[in-house]
């Protein structure tokens, strides 16, 4: 199998972390005898100081031609602190899903065993929990008419949804749902935002056609609440962009951490892996980042992408062995915390481990075919 991998480092831990899971990558390309190019491009903050656009031509040229992409982070402090740019970092990262049609963000949680103690929730409520978030990505208040009058001081946002963007959405929720537990869980604001209503409309057309799965409907509000009071009781969420946005930073923290949970974006064409959290320029150049979300990324990429599950389930394993074995970072350690580098090393020693020593043959049948 031969695969071309867009690699957009990004801001703050971006470069870091992409690092080790791209050396997850060429350890696992070994195993299977997989052959995958990196090309790099820019985006965010670092594309900005060099070409003065956040996501320029020749990056989107690039993701175009790739067969994945693996992404980073976004975000600069000296941005953030300036309400007044005109430019900034996460326009690149908008601008990106907008252009490859990465309409859909597709967001597992699943507690790790051993990180049950690291939830601030209690353990009988955090037990088991295994659910995913699908979030519409390129509509919405994120994408509408917008404004601001500095004279009087006033400003607006507008959010706007189509049937079509939201039954495509619909659709990959129900697929991925119809795989799992049956039960879609759609979050809206139905009792007041018109946008809200006509998802309702379009979500119960969509579900005629998967006749098998449950669906829920929840208030923004009371779904916000039941992540804390009882998150097993979800399967598939499925909601619009800027509540997914929201909700999905909420649900991350019962995990234990926002370096280890995953996320694919995925459209027409090509599909775009990251880490859920953000650019943690506080971090930045120190060592200290979690590399698990980006490495979890990774093997998504391989299951969704390149469909290789056997591949990507290796990699959560190492994950799971990295963790049980005490080999974390200092957002996850309880003691004696490694860094980004040597957790990183730990995982690819450990699939070595594996390649080498622990049913190797299982495999070779599996890389026949490809």
């Amino acid at each position: 199998m031969k695969k071309t991998i867009a690699v957009l480092p990004g801001d703050g831990i971006g470069p870091e972390i992409t690092d080790q899971a791209i050396n997850v990558l060429k350890t696992i390309s070994n195993m299977y005898s997989f052959d995958f190019t990196f090309e790099y491009g820019l985006i965010g903050a670092a594309a900005i100081d060099k070409t003065g656009d956040p996501y320029p031509a020749e990056t989107h040229d690039l993701c175009k031609r790739a067969d994945a992409i693996l992404f980073g982070a976004i975000g600069d402090p000296k941005y953030d602190n300036d309400p007044k740019a005109k430019v900034r970092p996460e326009q690149g990262l908008l601008k990106m899903r907008k252009e490859l049609g990465l309409y859909a963000n597709i967001r597992p949680l699943k507690l790790i065993p051993g990180l049950e103690s690291k939830s601030p929730l209690k353990r009988e409520i955090i037990k088991d929990v295994d659910f995913v978030v699908v979030r519409e990505l390129t509509g919405g208040i994120y994408f509408g008419k917008r404004g601001l009058n500095e004279t009087d001081f006033s400003a607006f946002d507008t959010c706007t949804y189509n049937a079509k963007e939201i039954e495509r959405v619909s659709i990959v929720a129900y697929e991925i749902a119809n795989k799992r537990n049956r039960k879609v869980s759609l979050v809206d604001k139905a009792n007041v935002l018109d946008t809200s209503r006509l998802w309702r409309q379009i979500v119960k057309n969509v579900a005629k056609n998967y006749p098998n799965v449950q669906t829920d409907y929840l208030f923004v509000d009371n779904a916000a609440m039941q992540l804390i009071l009882n998150p097993r009781q979800f399967d598939v969420i499925l909601t619009e962009n800027m509540f997914g946005d929201i909700l999905t930073d909420e649900a991350s923290v019962l995990a234990g951490s926002l370096g280890l949970l995953p996320s694919a974006s995925v459209g027409d064409s090509v599909s775009l892996y990251e880490p859920i959290h953000g650019s943690f320029p506080q971090a930045a150049g120190k060592n200290i980042a979690n590399p698990i979300a980006t490495i979890l990324s990774a093997a998504m990429m391989l299951e969704m992408s390149f469909n290789t599950p056997d591949a990507a389930n290796l990699i959560r394993r190492a994950v799971n062995s990295a963790i049980g074995s005490g080999k974390r970072t200092p957002d996850i350690a309880t003691s004696n915390p490694m860094g980004t580098k040597e957790v990183g090393a730990w995982i690819c020693d450990h699939l070595e481990r594996i390649s080498e020593y622990s049913n190797y043959y299982l495999f070779e049948e599996e890389k026949a075919a490809w």
